[in-house]
Protein backbone atom coordinates (compact mmCIF):
# COMPACT_ATOMS: atom_id res chain seq x y z
CA UNK A 1 0.00 0.00 0.00
CA UNK A 2 1.50 3.43 -1.39
CA UNK A 3 0.94 5.94 0.92
CA UNK A 4 0.43 9.51 0.06
CA UNK A 5 2.54 12.75 0.78
CA UNK A 6 1.77 15.43 2.32
CA UNK A 7 3.37 18.78 0.91
CA UNK A 8 5.21 20.87 3.12
CA UNK A 9 3.00 23.81 4.32
CA UNK A 10 5.36 25.23 6.38
CA UNK A 11 6.29 27.89 4.87
CA UNK A 12 2.83 29.10 3.88
CA UNK A 13 1.95 28.91 7.75
CA UNK A 14 4.61 30.76 8.52
CA UNK A 15 3.28 33.85 6.85
CA UNK A 16 -0.14 33.23 7.43
CA UNK A 17 -0.38 32.51 11.45
CA UNK A 18 -3.14 32.61 13.83
CA UNK A 19 -3.75 36.03 15.90
CA UNK A 20 -2.39 34.72 19.74
CA UNK A 21 -4.34 35.21 22.43
CA UNK A 22 -2.75 35.15 25.31
CA UNK A 23 -5.56 34.71 28.73
CA UNK A 24 -3.66 35.86 31.99
CA UNK A 25 -5.80 33.84 34.82
CA UNK A 26 -6.80 30.65 34.09
CA UNK A 27 -9.80 30.93 36.65
CA UNK A 28 -13.76 30.83 35.68
CA UNK A 29 -13.73 33.96 33.70
CA UNK A 30 -10.31 33.29 31.98
CA UNK A 31 -11.14 29.56 31.01
CA UNK A 32 -14.83 30.53 29.95
CA UNK A 33 -12.98 33.23 28.11
CA UNK A 34 -10.79 30.39 26.63
CA UNK A 35 -13.34 28.77 25.56
CA UNK A 36 -15.26 31.79 23.76
CA UNK A 37 -12.57 32.93 21.78
CA UNK A 38 -11.86 29.22 20.63
CA UNK A 39 -14.91 28.25 19.69
CA UNK A 40 -15.40 31.36 17.76
CA UNK A 41 -11.86 30.61 16.50
CA UNK A 42 -10.36 33.86 17.24
CA UNK A 43 -6.85 32.78 17.15
CA UNK A 44 -4.60 30.17 19.14
CA UNK A 45 -5.01 30.67 22.86
CA UNK A 46 -2.29 30.71 25.71
CA UNK A 47 -4.37 30.18 29.09
CA UNK A 48 -1.89 31.10 31.94
CA UNK A 49 -1.95 30.78 35.55
CA UNK A 50 0.44 31.47 38.63
CA UNK A 51 2.92 28.25 39.37
CA UNK A 52 1.22 27.54 42.57
CA UNK A 53 -1.53 26.39 40.26
CA UNK A 54 0.97 23.28 38.84
CA UNK A 55 -1.14 21.35 35.50
CA UNK A 56 -4.50 23.53 36.11
CA UNK A 57 -4.36 25.66 33.33
CA UNK A 58 -2.60 22.79 31.02
CA UNK A 59 -5.70 20.15 32.22
CA UNK A 60 -8.34 23.41 31.25
CA UNK A 61 -6.63 23.53 27.75
CA UNK A 62 -6.53 20.10 27.23
CA UNK A 63 -9.90 19.90 27.72
CA UNK A 64 -10.80 22.32 25.45
CA UNK A 65 -8.61 20.94 22.72
CA UNK A 66 -10.48 17.71 23.23
CA UNK A 67 -14.08 19.45 22.53
CA UNK A 68 -12.45 20.71 19.33
CA UNK A 69 -13.32 18.09 17.34
CA UNK A 70 -17.13 17.73 18.86
CA UNK A 71 -17.19 21.65 18.23
CA UNK A 72 -15.76 21.86 14.85
CA UNK A 73 -12.93 24.57 15.79
CA UNK A 74 -9.47 24.45 14.96
CA UNK A 75 -7.49 26.86 17.56
CA UNK A 76 -4.41 25.77 19.69
CA UNK A 77 -4.72 26.40 22.93
CA UNK A 78 -1.85 25.55 25.37
CA UNK A 79 -1.61 25.92 29.28
CA UNK A 80 0.71 27.33 31.38
CA UNK A 81 2.51 28.92 33.96
CA UNK A 82 5.02 30.32 32.03
CA UNK A 83 5.18 33.62 30.45
CA UNK A 84 7.93 32.52 28.18
CA UNK A 85 4.40 30.54 25.86
CA UNK A 86 2.75 33.95 25.59
CA UNK A 87 5.23 36.22 23.89
CA UNK A 88 4.38 37.73 21.38
CA UNK A 89 0.83 38.00 21.62
CA UNK A 90 -1.77 40.23 19.55
CA UNK A 91 -4.39 40.08 22.43
CA UNK A 92 -3.78 39.91 26.00
CA UNK A 93 -6.71 39.73 28.59
CA UNK A 94 -6.03 40.16 32.19
CA UNK A 95 -8.48 38.33 34.44
CA UNK A 96 -5.76 37.78 37.25
CA UNK A 97 -7.05 38.81 40.94
CA UNK A 98 -9.12 38.09 43.94
CA UNK A 99 -12.71 37.42 42.98
CA UNK A 100 -15.56 38.80 45.05
CA UNK A 101 -17.18 37.08 47.33
CA UNK A 102 -20.87 37.61 49.47
CA UNK A 103 -20.79 40.79 51.21
CA UNK A 104 -17.83 42.53 49.36
CA UNK A 105 -17.86 44.72 46.88
CA UNK A 106 -15.20 45.60 43.66
CA UNK A 107 -13.35 48.42 46.05
CA UNK A 108 -12.41 45.56 48.79
CA UNK A 109 -10.33 44.17 46.54
CA UNK A 110 -8.54 46.89 45.63
CA UNK A 111 -5.14 46.75 47.86
CA UNK A 112 -4.59 42.74 47.15
CA UNK A 113 -5.84 43.09 43.23
CA UNK A 114 -3.12 46.26 42.90
CA UNK A 115 -0.23 44.21 43.55
CA UNK A 116 -0.75 41.26 41.64
CA UNK A 117 -1.73 43.35 38.27
CA UNK A 118 1.69 45.31 39.17
CA UNK A 119 2.98 42.09 38.17
CA UNK A 120 1.70 41.21 35.60
CA UNK A 121 1.50 44.69 34.07
CA UNK A 122 5.25 43.92 34.23
CA UNK A 123 5.68 40.63 32.24
CA UNK A 124 3.44 41.40 29.43
CA UNK A 125 5.18 44.80 28.91
CA UNK A 126 8.16 42.43 28.47
CA UNK A 127 6.70 39.47 26.72
CA UNK A 128 4.50 40.89 24.47
CA UNK A 129 5.25 44.44 23.81
CA UNK A 130 2.78 45.39 20.74
CA UNK A 131 -0.01 43.76 22.32
CA UNK A 132 -3.61 44.99 23.23
CA UNK A 133 -4.16 44.36 26.51
CA UNK A 134 -8.18 44.12 27.95
CA UNK A 135 -8.08 44.40 31.92
CA UNK A 136 -11.00 42.35 33.68
CA UNK A 137 -9.77 42.25 37.14
CA UNK A 138 -11.88 44.51 40.30
CA UNK A 139 -12.07 47.05 40.60
CA UNK A 140 -11.76 47.80 37.06
CA UNK A 141 -11.33 51.35 36.66
CA UNK A 142 -8.47 51.66 38.89
CA UNK A 143 -6.68 47.87 37.60
CA UNK A 144 -6.97 48.99 33.86
CA UNK A 145 -4.68 52.63 35.01
CA UNK A 146 -2.32 51.03 36.83
CA UNK A 147 -2.02 48.10 33.97
CA UNK A 148 -1.17 51.32 31.54
CA UNK A 149 0.93 53.16 34.27
CA UNK A 150 3.12 50.07 34.46
CA UNK A 151 3.66 48.78 30.92
CA UNK A 152 3.80 52.55 29.36
CA UNK A 153 1.97 51.36 26.52
CA UNK A 154 -0.07 53.83 24.24
CA UNK A 155 -3.14 54.33 25.89
CA UNK A 156 -5.34 52.99 22.72
CA UNK A 157 -3.39 49.42 23.37
CA UNK A 158 -4.60 49.05 27.42
CA UNK A 159 -8.39 49.28 27.87
CA UNK A 160 -11.06 47.70 30.45
CA UNK A 161 -13.52 45.39 29.65
CA UNK A 162 -16.61 46.73 31.88
CA UNK A 163 -19.04 48.17 29.59
CA UNK A 164 -19.75 45.51 27.21
CA UNK A 165 -20.88 43.64 29.92
CA UNK A 166 -22.72 46.33 31.90
CA UNK A 167 -24.39 46.94 28.33
CA UNK A 168 -25.31 43.25 28.00
CA UNK A 169 -27.10 43.02 31.82
CA UNK A 170 -28.87 46.22 31.13
CA UNK A 171 -30.38 44.93 27.35
CA UNK A 172 -30.71 41.31 29.18
CA UNK A 173 -33.13 42.97 31.96
CA UNK A 174 -35.11 44.80 29.22
CA UNK A 175 -35.84 42.20 26.81
CA UNK A 176 -37.07 39.82 29.96
CA UNK A 177 -38.81 43.22 31.18
CA UNK A 178 -40.74 43.46 27.30
CA UNK A 179 -40.45 39.89 26.19
CA UNK A 180 -38.77 40.82 23.06
CA UNK A 181 -35.44 39.61 21.50
CA UNK A 182 -32.21 40.84 23.06
CA UNK A 183 -30.98 41.10 19.33
CA UNK A 184 -33.59 44.05 18.90
CA UNK A 185 -32.22 46.18 22.25
CA UNK A 186 -29.21 48.62 21.51
CA UNK A 187 -28.41 50.51 24.75
CA UNK A 188 -25.34 52.27 26.18
CA UNK A 189 -23.57 52.43 30.07
CA UNK A 190 -21.26 55.06 30.84
CA UNK A 191 -19.22 56.01 33.41
CA UNK A 192 -17.24 53.88 36.38
CA UNK A 193 -17.77 49.62 36.70
CA UNK A 194 -20.18 50.17 39.48
CA UNK A 195 -22.88 52.01 41.29
CA UNK A 196 -21.73 54.58 39.57
CA UNK A 197 -22.73 53.67 36.15
CA UNK A 198 -24.39 55.99 33.88
CA UNK A 199 -27.35 55.16 32.19
CA UNK A 200 -28.13 56.64 29.21
CA UNK A 201 -31.41 56.28 28.18
CA UNK A 202 -31.54 59.00 25.33
CA UNK A 203 -28.84 56.03 23.45
CA UNK A 204 -31.48 53.23 24.66
CA UNK A 205 -33.66 51.54 22.01
CA UNK A 206 -36.03 48.63 20.89
CA UNK A 207 -36.20 47.94 17.51
CA UNK A 208 -35.47 51.32 16.71
CA UNK A 209 -37.83 52.81 19.27
CA UNK A 210 -36.95 54.88 22.51
CA UNK A 211 -36.88 52.92 25.37
CA UNK A 212 -38.73 55.76 27.14
CA UNK A 213 -41.68 55.12 24.96
CA UNK A 214 -42.10 51.15 25.94
CA UNK A 215 -41.06 51.65 29.92
CA UNK A 216 -42.09 53.95 32.83
CA UNK A 217 -39.45 56.36 33.76
CA UNK A 218 -39.80 54.87 37.15
CA UNK A 219 -39.83 51.21 36.69
CA UNK A 220 -36.76 51.82 33.95
CA UNK A 221 -34.33 53.38 36.68
CA UNK A 222 -35.74 49.82 38.64
CA UNK A 223 -34.61 48.17 35.91
CA UNK A 224 -31.37 50.79 36.00
CA UNK A 225 -30.56 49.73 39.42
CA UNK A 226 -30.48 46.05 39.10
CA UNK A 227 -28.14 46.56 36.34
CA UNK A 228 -26.10 48.84 38.46
CA UNK A 229 -25.97 45.49 41.20
CA UNK A 230 -25.70 42.90 38.45
CA UNK A 231 -22.67 41.65 39.49
CA UNK A 232 -23.21 41.67 43.12
CA UNK A 233 -27.13 39.68 42.34
CA UNK A 234 -25.07 37.02 40.73
CA UNK A 235 -22.29 36.77 43.85
CA UNK A 236 -25.35 36.32 46.24
CA UNK A 237 -26.52 33.53 44.50
CA UNK A 238 -23.68 31.77 43.75
CA UNK A 239 -22.63 31.95 47.38
CA UNK A 240 -18.98 31.06 46.55
CA UNK A 241 -17.94 33.29 43.26
CA UNK A 242 -18.81 35.89 40.63
CA UNK A 243 -20.19 35.83 37.30
CA UNK A 244 -18.18 34.79 34.49
CA UNK A 245 -19.74 33.75 31.72
CA UNK A 246 -20.87 36.85 30.77
CA UNK A 247 -17.88 38.80 31.92
CA UNK A 248 -16.13 36.00 29.37
CA UNK A 249 -18.18 36.72 26.58
CA UNK A 250 -17.83 40.27 26.89
CA UNK A 251 -13.75 39.91 26.43
CA UNK A 252 -14.56 37.70 23.40
CA UNK A 253 -16.24 39.93 22.01
CA UNK A 254 -13.77 42.46 22.59
CA UNK A 255 -10.84 40.48 21.27
CA UNK A 256 -12.62 39.92 18.08
CA UNK A 257 -12.69 43.48 17.41
CA UNK A 258 -9.27 43.72 17.36
CA UNK A 259 -7.79 40.21 15.46
CA UNK A 260 -10.79 40.69 13.30
CA UNK A 261 -10.21 44.86 13.10
CA UNK A 262 -14.23 44.80 13.37
CA UNK A 263 -14.58 48.62 13.83
CA UNK A 264 -17.50 47.82 16.89
CA UNK A 265 -18.53 50.63 18.42
CA UNK A 266 -19.12 49.62 22.01
CA UNK A 267 -18.82 50.93 25.13
CA UNK A 268 -15.24 50.05 27.07
CA UNK A 269 -13.17 51.60 29.71
CA UNK A 270 -10.61 54.01 27.92
CA UNK A 271 -8.33 56.57 28.92
CA UNK A 272 -10.13 59.98 28.63
CA UNK A 273 -7.78 63.56 28.89
CA UNK A 274 -9.77 66.00 27.47
CA UNK A 275 -12.50 63.68 26.12
CA UNK A 276 -15.61 64.44 28.35
CA UNK A 277 -12.86 67.30 30.80
CA UNK A 278 -11.97 64.10 32.51
CA UNK A 279 -8.33 64.89 32.76
CA UNK A 280 -6.72 61.59 32.45
CA UNK A 281 -8.58 58.47 33.88
CA UNK A 282 -9.75 55.65 32.68
CA UNK A 283 -13.95 55.59 32.74
CA UNK A 284 -16.89 53.56 30.23
CA UNK A 285 -17.25 55.52 27.52
CA UNK A 286 -18.40 54.61 23.52
CA UNK A 287 -15.29 53.87 21.39
CA UNK A 288 -14.73 52.17 18.26
CA UNK A 289 -12.64 49.07 18.60
CA UNK A 290 -10.43 47.68 15.54
CA UNK A 291 -6.81 46.36 15.46
CA UNK A 292 -5.10 49.32 17.25
CA UNK A 293 -7.25 48.98 20.26
CA UNK A 294 -9.42 52.09 21.26
CA UNK A 295 -8.89 53.81 18.11
CA UNK A 296 -11.50 56.66 18.56
CA UNK A 297 -13.05 57.69 21.81
CA UNK A 298 -16.75 58.42 20.92
CA UNK A 299 -18.04 62.17 22.23
CA UNK A 300 -21.95 62.30 23.19
CA UNK A 301 -23.74 65.55 23.94
CA UNK A 302 -24.92 64.60 26.97
CA UNK A 303 -27.89 66.30 28.67
CA UNK A 304 -27.38 67.87 32.12
CA UNK A 305 -28.86 65.28 33.94
CA UNK A 306 -26.37 62.61 32.66
CA UNK A 307 -23.81 65.43 32.39
CA UNK A 308 -24.52 65.32 36.65
CA UNK A 309 -24.28 61.77 36.63
CA UNK A 310 -21.65 61.19 34.71
CA UNK A 311 -18.94 63.52 36.62
CA UNK A 312 -19.97 61.79 39.80
CA UNK A 313 -19.09 58.81 38.38
CA UNK A 314 -15.95 59.93 37.11
CA UNK A 315 -14.92 61.67 40.73
CA UNK A 316 -15.82 58.10 42.42
CA UNK A 317 -13.03 56.65 39.92
CA UNK A 318 -10.33 59.11 40.84
CA UNK A 319 -10.92 58.43 44.49
CA UNK A 320 -10.88 54.54 43.42
CA UNK A 321 -7.06 55.61 41.68
CA UNK A 322 -6.01 57.90 44.64
CA UNK A 323 -7.02 55.08 47.63
CA UNK A 324 -4.69 52.67 45.02
CA UNK A 325 -2.34 54.83 44.65
CA UNK A 326 -1.72 55.33 48.52
CA UNK A 327 -1.66 51.52 49.54
CA UNK A 328 1.22 50.75 46.49
CA UNK A 329 3.10 53.48 47.99
CA UNK A 330 2.63 52.55 51.73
Amino acid sequence: MKLLSIPNIQSEQDKMRRAKISIIGAGNVGATCAHWCAAAELGDIVLLDIPQTEDMPAGKALDLMQASPIMGFDSNIVGTTSYDDTADSDVVVVTAGIPRKPGMSRDDLLGTNAKIITSVAGQIKESSPNAVVIVVSNPLDAMVQQMWKVTGFDSARVCGQAGVLDTARYRAFLAMELGVSVEDISALLMGGHGDTMVPMPSCTSVGGIPVTQLIEEKRLEEIVDRTRKGGAEIVSLLKTGSAYYAPAAACAQMAEAVVKDKKRVIPVAALCDSEYSVGGYYVGVPVVMGSGGVEKIIELQLTEKETAAFQHSVSAVKDLVAAMDQLLSS
